[in-house]
Order: C-alpha cells, then sequence, then structure tokens
C-alpha cells in the first residue's frame, strides 16, 4: 500500500496529541479530527459518491434509512484504494496510538463498513453496535472510525452524529458530519450514538461517510451481542414500541446470520416489513 494514499506521518503526530482527549472524553472515548485526509484524496472520494454506483444496497427499516457498500467490488476506484488504505497495518498503528488499544485489525470483509450514503428523510436511531462479529465468535469490535464526505454541509440539515450517555437520558455530544472530518470512538455496551432525526438536506444532496471497525481477537468465544436500539426521553410510547419490536427482529436476524451465513440483503428484505 503505497504511504501517498494517506498522511500517514501528519496522522501519526495527530495521535499522539490527541490520545488523551481520546481518553477522556465523554461520554466514552472519542475524539474528531479535522482535515483528516489529504484534500485530493478526500474530494476524489465525493465525485464517486455522486456516480451513483449500482452495488448500493438498501438499509430501510424502522430504526435506520440509509444505503451502503460493503464490499470492495462495488466501490468506484478511488473509495476502494481508500479503503485499502485504512485497513493496511500501517493505519491500524496509528488507530492503536490514538485509543491505546494494542491488537487490532481491520475486518477485511467489511462486514457492515464501508460506504454509507443517507438521503432526504433518512435517519439512524441510537443504538449501539454488535460487540461481536456476526461471523466470527471471536473477533471483539473495539473502535470505531467514521470519514465524512460532505461538501457544504448545514446543521440544520438534522444529520449531526449525537452521542448518549450510558441510560439514553442526555445527549452528551453533537458532532457535525463536515467534509473531511473523521471520528473515532471506542464502541462498548454503553456507546450509544446515531443521528435520530430525519435528514432535511435538498434533494440531490446526501449524508455521506465511510466507516471502518477495528477488532481484537478474543481468547473465549464471544456472545453474540447484536446491534441494540434504543428510544431517546422525548420519544412517543409508539415509537419506544416500534424501536424495540424492530431490535428484536435485528436480534433474531443476527442469530440467525452467526449460524446459517445469512446475507445483509436478506435482512432488508425482512425488516422493511417493521
Amino acid at each position: 500500500m503505497s504511504r501517498s494514499i494517506l498522511d500517514l506521518d501528519r496522522l501519526s503526530e495527530v495521535a499522539q496529541r490527541c490520545r488523551p482527549d481520546f481518553e477522556s472524553a465523554d461520554p466514552f472515548p472519542h475524539i474528531a479530527i479535522d482535515d483528516f485526509l489529504p484534500i485530493e484524496i478526500a474530494e476524489s472520494v465525493v465525485a464517486e459518491f455522486r456516480e451513483g454506483q449500482s452495488a448500493w444496497d438498501h438499509y430501510h427499516h424502522y430504526n435506520q434509512r440509509k444505503l451502503a457498500i460493503t464490499h470492495l467490488d462495488g466501490m468506484g476506484p478511488n473509495n476502494r484504494r481508500l479503503v485499502e488504505a485504512l485497513q493496511s497495518d500501517e493505519f491500524v498503528r496509528i488507530v492503536e496510538q490514538i485509543t491505546g488499544l494494542e491488537g487490532l485489525f481491520a475486518d477485511p470483509h467489511l462486514d457492515g463498513a464501508g460506504m454509507h450514503k443517507t438521503l432526504p428523510g433518512g435517519h439512524l436511531n441510537m443504538h449501539t453496535d454488535f460487540l461481536s462479529h456476526p461471523k466470527h465468535d471471536d473477533w471483539s469490535r473495539r473502535v470505531n472510525l467514521l470519514i465524512y464526505f460532505n461538501p457544504g454541509w448545514q446543521e440544520e440539515w438534522m444529520g449531526n452524529l449525537e452521542f448518549w450517555d450510558k441510560d439514553v437520558k442526555n445527549r452528551a455530544q453533537s458532532i457535525a458530519p463536515i467534509f473531511n472530518r473523521g471520528v473515532f470512538f471506542q464502541t462498548s455496551e454503553i456507546s450509544f450514538h446515531g443521528h435520530p432525526h430525519l435528514l432535511t438536506c435538498p434533494e440531490g444532496t446526501s449524508r455521506n461517510s465511510i466507516a471502518l471497525y477495528y477488532f481484537q481477537k478474543s481468547a473465549e468465544k464471544l456472545d453474540l451481542n447484536p446491534t441494540t436500539y434504543r428510544y431517546t426521553p422525548s420519544d412517543s410510547r409508539v415509537k419506544r414500541w416500534l424501536i424495540g419490536l424492530d431490535t428484536f427482529a435485528v436480534r433474531l436476524y443476527s442469530m440467525l446470520r452467526r449460524r446459517g451465513g445469512l446475507q445483509d440483503k436478506m435482512l432488508d428484505r425482512i425488516l422493511k416489513y417493521f
């Protein structure tokens, strides 16, 4: 992997400076880093989000509404090069510098990761992520990286990444998904995050990001711990019930997937009825 794709020297310097801020962040360890990529790399990625590849999968159910490309073959060449760089051993060492976690590795299959696009009216309810890999019961998910590709994004479009406290009673952080901002956060049973408000961006605009997940190998087999959605205090009684019903469906699907190798396209076909 060419070092010219990422400015690894700069990122290593940033990692050393920001680790204390990452570790002390409220409500769980996280850090936002602006100007994350070389500008020419970030701009080339934006162009491919706009091209509308036919490979987009639809994640449309009650708790989320977005598009995703979760395999390298479906991406344009610039996105593919970037994802491969973010999976490289050199970059993983930087993730370890930022987080203080050792023995990390990227998921080569991009399960749930890759290119994400949310159109007007889309959303992602508050949730914690799956903590063990759906297909590898000894892979413990530890770190998320989100990089945003949204030139000219306006906060009033309601797409901020929100972090809530462990009881999902109070919002602790609201991070705008502005162009070339990278956000690392530690994944755990209390790392509640999402962008739960329906996007109000203009037609022809979308909320674009690339997501990478980093794991540690566990000495023991791990419980499934699938994605868990939670309601917020302002949600209506009906919405709370629907969030719970959809979460149950996700949990059931995750169990079947670990045992039988079901794919995310099947999940979308099932959950679109919820």
